[in-house]
């Protein structure tokens, strides 16, 4: 092994996490563009303007507005080679492990899905279910990215639990109606005033309606929270119990002042962290050993 994948291997897990917070930070990003009306600031794609990939004078197009799309564009880049030295890392490990490649792969194959369906995003005039698709692929890679940084602390062997049977039933209602939150919030905003281009047509439903489906939805995973505590109560739900609790008062304070924009930001912060928390109570309560199974002609002999 050369010393630059050595290197590789030894940084591993720092790429790991590091994956972890640039798709959540990524959501953060995105929102800074609808906030700041900034979502058609570069009006093309996979161009800023015609003619030019970077920012240029534009008559139409003012330049803060261009740089906040276009900076936001570029941190795909920057994701994308987080996640590629993910993969290199994953490729060089001896021996190689096909659980934590996968995932990286994932990893890189999910920025390379978000360039284009924020191409699509544009193209559709920010029409308010590309958004929310746009979004909810953040969510789920930033889901998988967590799986990635428990694989590598884990064996390769069948998963075992390490709590009763039904936590573990409970914590997938939970991660389903997790998704119907989130979903919901991309909802609200896209009934909201923070349509990413003032030109935008938002979502033709009152948004005091949508926050309440979102809140109601809240309010489940909270009583399935709860639910879970029956069961367990380590430092690991404790911090997701934290992570809601306050994600929830943020929201509800959000709503009551008008939905000013970094609050906004902070809230797509705060789904990002809840989604990590509940990711990372599903992944502590299974564990993997370190026994591969053998190839069946090998059990023939080993059992004869």
């Amino acid at each position: 092994m050369s010393k630059l994948t050595a290197l590789l291997v030894s940084w591993q897990r720092a790429f790991a996490i590091a994956v972890v917070i640039a798709q959540a930070g990524i959501a953060v990003t995105g929102s800074i563009v609808r906030v700041t009306g900034s979502g058609l600031g570069c009006p093309t794609w996979p161009e800023c303007v015609d003619g030019s990939v970077v920012p240029v004078q534009h008559p139409e197009v003012a330049a803060l507005h261009q740089w906040v799309e276009f900076g936001n564009r570029t941190l795909t880049g920057v994701v994308g080679v987080i996640a590629g030295l993910c993969v290199l890392a994953a490729w060089f490990h001896q021996p190689r492990r096909r659980r934590v490649l996968t995932l990286s792969l994932i990893q890189l194959g999910g920025v390379a899905l978000q360039a284009v369906v924020g191409g699509v995003t544009v193209l559709a005039g920010l029409a308010w279910y590309t958004v929310s698709v746009h979004f909810m692929i953040s969510m789920v890679l930033v889901w998988l990215a967590v799986l990635l940084v428990s694989s590598l602390r884990e064996g390769d062997g069948p998963a075992r639990l390490l709590v009763p049977a039904p936590l573990v039933k409970l914590q997938v209602v939970m991660a389903a109606v997790l998704g119907a939150l989130l979903l919901a919030g991309t909802w609200v905003t896209a009934a909201g005033p923070h349509a990413g281009d003032a030109s935008t047509p938002r979502l033709g439903i009152k948004v005091a309606a949508l926050a309440q489906v979102h809140a109601d939805l809240l309010f489940l995973f909270l009583g399935l929270l709860i639910a879970v505590g029956f069961f367990t109560r380590t430092r690991v739900y404790w911090t997701l119990v934290g992570v809601v609790l306050a994600q929830g008062a943020l929201g509800m304070v959000q709503y009551w002042t008008g939905v000013p924009e970094v609050l906004v930001s902070l809230h797509v912060l705060g789904a990002g962290a809840v989604v990590v928390a509940t990711a990372t109570l599903w992944t502590s309560s299974r564990e993997r050993t370190h026994e591969v199974e053998l190839p069946a002609e090998d059990q023939a002999l080993s059992k004869a």
